[in-house]
């Protein structure tokens, strides 16, 4: 057999490859004699058809079985000789099989070359404060107030900003279209609402009926509706009025298991606390993940960016779906989407890249103890048993990335013990 490398780019590799004559024939001659012992032929007895005949009668299909068992096995041999690891299974291409001459075809594939990954010790974090202000558990403990708020009948006067409405409402849309709707809640000064309309129903008392026009701006985010004049009539049937209630013990008691305020106070602070380290943990990764891209010296394959691509759109229609929304009646612009993920992806790939050599070069290896470890705690989150999860995992080849995950983790963990982390 003959096989040539042939570099495309610094990733990109075709193994151009010629398997002899006599083993093509030898092949061939094998197959036609599987198809001899099935093959039912007019005017012969079951398996005593001539090889000659079936040959002919079934040539297409007998060469795409030869192409199909000598293919995989030139390719496999190839790379061991060079040693030589793609990163994807290859592309066949161009594949020529006929009885009497060599087999010749083309595997392109991709595969990531030798790179020095550059000291530890220069990679330099600021870690984020996770500092809570007193403003921020003031923000914190009114969003509880208004998650509280009670809404009291209003009589006797006009609809102001921040009432809650009840109207019957009729719509007119630019084709001419009325929808009509009854009992519409609308909470004045909600961002839902469209431009102008709450201005119109200021002073409005219950009983009270407007019609007006509502003009929706150019760069409107429903498209549809932008640059365009909707027509709206009005019926206001009730008004309510938030009520907060006072930020004290009382209601610190109604929350149900703070005694004082203060003590509500102290467990919002700490929540926040929390929160904050989390993120100041997300960006001190985020940042390590940057720079160990920019390590990266050479153009990241192709196939590796779309893999992590798909990954990343499969993994949003997922999170679509668990919301209840079909992803294909989302209004997306899926390919729009899909260009804007290509950046992140290549960076996604470039870091990971740099934790796997990381881990070769420092023998960082995982246990099938850490699996294991691993899949109890996947299985206790989706609550099933471990034998299950990890029967899935062996059935779908997800055990592989199990092993890689943890690696690259310990790849994190070592790194982050030699980086400079200043704090913020």
């Amino acid at each position: 057999m003959k096989a040539d490398l042939v570099d495309v780019n610094e990733t990109r590799k075709n193994l151009k490859i010629e398997i002899p004559s006599d083993v093509v024939d030898a092949e061939i001659d094998r197959v036609a004699r599987d198809y001899s012992k099935r093959a039912r032929i007019p005017g012969f007895r079951p398996g005593k058809a001539p090889t000659r005949v079936i040959k002919q009668r079934f040539k297409d299909q007998i060469l795409h079985d030869v192409a199909h068992d000598l293919v995989p096995r030139a390719v496999d041999e190839a790379l061991r000789e060079r040693g030589v690891e793609p990163v994807d299974t290859p592309d066949i291409l161009d594949v020529l099989v006929e009885e009497g001459r060599a087999m010749t075809f083309t595997a392109s594939f991709d595969t990531v070359p030798a790179f020095d990954v550059g000291p530890y010790e220069t990679i330099t974090i600021t870690r984020p404060s996770n500092r809570v202000e007193d403003e921020a558990v003031n923000q914190a403990l009114e969003r509880l107030r208004n998650r509280a708020a009670r809404f009291e009948p209003v009589e006797g006067r006009g609809i102001v900003e921040g009432d809650i409405v009840t109207v019957d409402l009729e719509r007119t849309d630019p084709d001419g279209k009325v929808d009509k709707h009854t009992d519409v809640t609308v909470e004045l000064g909600a961002s839902a609402n469209p431009p102008g309309f709450d201005a119109e129903l200021l002073g409005l008392e219950a009983g009270g009926t407007k019609s007006f026009t509502v003009h929706y701006p150019a760069d409107h985010p429903i498209g549809e509706l932008a640059n365009t004049d909707v027509s709206y009539t009005v019926t206001v049937k009730g008004l309510k009025r938030r009520v907060l209630p006072d930020l004290d013990d009382e209601f610190a008691k109604d929350l149900g298991e703070f005694e004082t305020l203060d003590a509500l106070t102290t467990r919002v602070r700490d929540d926040l606390e929390h929160e904050a380290r989390h993120a100041a943990d997300r960006a001190v990764r985020g940042d390590l993940m940057k720079q160990l891209a920019a390590r990266v010296s050479f153009e990241v394959p192709q196939s590796l960016i779309e893999r992590e691509t798909d990954r990343r759109l499969e993994d949003f229609a997922g999170r679509l779906v668990d919301q209840g929304i079909d992803p294909r009646k989302a209004g997306l612009d899926w390919k729009a989407f899909r260009d804007a993920q290509r950046d992140p992806a290549r960076e996604a790939v470039a870091s990971a890249l740099v934790l796997d050599e990381v881990a070769r070069r420092e023998q960082l290896e995982v246990t099938n103890a850490e699996v294991d470890q691993e899949i109890e705690r996947y299985a206790e989150r989706t609550g099933r048993t471990p034998a299950a999860v990890r029967a899935a995992l062996e059935k779908e080849g997800g055990l592989s990335r199990i092993y890689t995950g943890l690696r690259r983790e310990k790849s994190i963990d070592f790194l982050m013990a030699r980086a400079t982390i200043a704090k913020d």
